[in-house]
């Protein structure tokens, strides 16, 4: 961590922006009908948060805790269920909300188990798709923010549990000299 550069990506205010038109597009699918949310920990957690409020539609929310990265910076391809849902899926409209599609190996896992379970309807929303790592056929419904590539961190994403509680969202680079004066350069944007 002490070798990382953190490049400011997106601002909150741009991240806020872009969760107001997800909850909005989701709203005018879903009408008056109920969604059940369900939330992928720990990533997601201040996305969901934030676009539970944005969705004008009656929800119920859960959550699901999946794992694929443990402590690296690319994904190992090997999914693990950490923690399942407490409601039932059968009949009911239910949203996956995750903080990034990366390889879609986690998302397709957690697609596939969901829809053994019966729901009325299963959708995605991501809150960032980078699709140049995409492994597994997947796409999502609903996207925030597309990207190229990148290891990105903050507004609930981490490295080694690092950075989530920042309020933007940043690129990771490894340092390749020290004495740049600290983690942290603005960009352009």
């Amino acid at each position: 961590m002490s070798n990382s550069v953190l490049k400011k990506l997106y601002t909150r205010d741009y991240i806020a922006r872009q969760i107001l038109r997800l909850g909005e597009e989701i709203g005018r699918d879903y009408g008056n009908e109920e969604i059940l949310l369900v939330g992928v920990l720990k990533g997601a957690f201040l996305f969901f948060a934030d676009l539970v409020r944005a969705i004008p539609s009656p929800t119920l929310v859960d959550f699901v805790r999946l794992a694929s990265y443990g402590f690296h910076t690319q994904s190992t391809g090997i999914v693990e269920l950490r923690k399942d849902l407490e409601f039932s899926v059968q009949g009911r409209h239910v949203v996956i909300v995750d903080d990034i599609l990366d390889t879609g190996c986690t998302l397709e896992f957690l697609r596939q188990r969901l829809l053994s379970r019966q729901p009325r309807s299963l959708k995605t929303c991501v809150l960032l798709d980078k699709k140049q790592a995409r492994k597994a056929a997947v796409e999502a419904d609903y996207v925030g923010i597309s990207l190229e590539s990148g290891f990105v961190v903050g507004y609930g994403l981490d490295y080694q549990e690092n950075y989530r509680g920042l309020p933007d969202l940043y690129l990771l680079h490894e340092r390749q000299e020290a004495g740049t004066g600290g983690p942290f350069e603005e960009s352009d944007k």
